[in-house]
């Protein structure tokens, strides 16, 4: 009976976020590190807001964060570097040809 009234009168533990206050390049060094070297490219191209909500879901550990995160990550997307076009390669685009001359009749 004693310990059960030890438990009902302890005060609840809250839970903590632990990326409250942190900047977005600092979650990225915190938890993106591991995985990828830097944030250029990471975002693909995405809306910010179905990025957050990728984030949210899947690495984060709040919206606010998810939020941030995705916001440096966009900010920061660049495209992916073309490959250098070869010497004497040809054109993705053909040549136009001449229009086929007219028929008489």
């Amino acid at each position: 009976m004693t310990a059960a009234a030890i438990v009902l009168t302890a005060p609840l533990a809250s839970a903590q976020n632990l990326d409250a206050g942190k900047s977005p390049e600092k979650l990225f060094a915190d938890g993106c590190t591991a995985c990828h070297r830097n944030p250029q490219g990471l975002a693909k191209g995405r809306y910010t807001l179905t990025l957050s909500w990728f984030l949210q879901d899947h690495y984060s550990a709040s919206s606010d964060s998810a939020k941030a995160l995705a916001a440096y990550l966009v900010s920061v997307d660049t495209p992916a570097p073309s490959a250098p076009a070869k010497p004497g390669a040809k054109s993705a685009r053909s040549k136009p040809r001449p229009p086929k001359p007219a028929q008489s009749q």
